[in-house]
């Protein structure tokens, strides 16, 4: 991770930011949440030559609650506004200035899960938990938090961070089982026996995202952005095997020479066909991960067979919890 945009930004707000809150709202500097969070590669620490071609630059978020915005958050935005405009080299793009600056908690979290939020009473709604995507959920708690007197922005951070409500997550966990499943473990050689090689690599596409994302869930961690997930995921990845497979999977190109004089029978695997290896292979540490877990005993590696033990289990432990 590249801490070089954290320290800046830290410094910017210690040298720069914080006097001129002192200075010019000291009856509020107590009621200022700082941090750099959001959107951008940058608040993942990601950030490198490449991604700072565009929408790259220092700066701070500064959240308030509602109440307070309507006080003094407008002064304090154009004051803000006009000390980052006064620095040197400052050239910010419109789309950078969108993330950072003045916000409201509410808004901030709103709009960066793409769902109303009521963050100040740290409120998500069940149906709300489902509809959101896991990387809006990476991005709403990534980052540092520099100072936060009140408490409140950090309160919904860390509720975030506790991670899914079981349910949900045992109901993520099944969606993600089932997409693998039907992806790499049934269509792909449907269409390798069609000779349907676009079909099959679009299978293969969506497998690989889908064992990255049971990877994440199951380690109860929100994958980032889909240009960023296997960067995170190699880097959760302790012992480095599930992230070699995944690596070579994605390099391992749809061969229809494998499928030449092959009978497709569905209960057959194709064993010259090296995608159709690996994707068993991730498929049994996906397993042994569900077991882990305990939420699964199954011993088949087909993992459509998972998802009812993974779901009549969420039940029965809700039913428990609530009895």
């Amino acid at each position: 991770m590249n801490s070089d945009v954290f320290d800046k930004s830290r410094r910017f707000y210690q040298n720069k930011v914080a006097p001129m809150i002192h200075k010019m709202f000291p009856e509020y500097e107590s009621r200022i949440a700082v941090g750099l969070s959001g959107e951008g590669s940058d608040c993942f620490g990601y950030d490198d030559f490449i991604s700072r071609d565009h929408d790259f630059g220092t700066g701070v978020c500064l959240w308030v609650t509602e109440d307070d915005f309507h006080k003094f958050g407008r002064l304090l935005s154009i004051a803000y506004n006009e000390l980052v405009d006064s620095m040197p080299g400052a050239n910010l793009t419109d789309r950078l200035r969108e993330r950072r600056g003045v916000m409201t908690i509410n808004a901030f979290y709103s709009y960066v899960l793409g769902a109303e939020i009521d963050a100040e009473n740290a409120l998500i709604p069940e149906d709300v938990w489902r509809i959101i995507d896991h990387s809006c959920l990476a991005t709403a708690v990534n980052g540092e938090v520099f100072r936060d007197d009140l408490g409140i922005f950090s309160a919904f951070r860390m509720s975030l961070q506790d991670y899914y409500p079981e349910r949900i997550w045992r109901e993520r966990i099944a969606s993600e089982l089932h997409a693998f499943s039907s992806s790499l473990q049934v269509n792909y050689s449907r269409c390798m026996a069609r000779k349907d090689i676009v079909a099959a690599e679009i299978c293969k596409v969506n497998g690989i995202k889908a064992a990255m994302e049971i990877f994440f869930l199951l380690k109860k961690v929100y994958p980032p952005y889909y240009k960023w997930t296997y960067k995170a995921l190699a880097e959760l990845d302790s012992n480095g095997r599930f992230s070699d497979h995944i690596r070579d999977l994605a390099k391992t190109h749809c061969s229809l020479s494998s499928w030449e004089h092959i009978k497709y029978l569905p209960d057959s695997l194709n064993v010259s066909d090296r995608v159709v290896v690996l994707s068993e292979q991730i498929a049994e540490m996906i397993r042994d991960l569900l077991r882990d877990a305990c939420l699964s005993d199954e011993d088949d590696a087909y993992l459509e067979k998972h998802i009812s033990s993974v779901l009549q289990n969420a039940v029965v432990r809700t039913i428990g919890k609530y009895k």
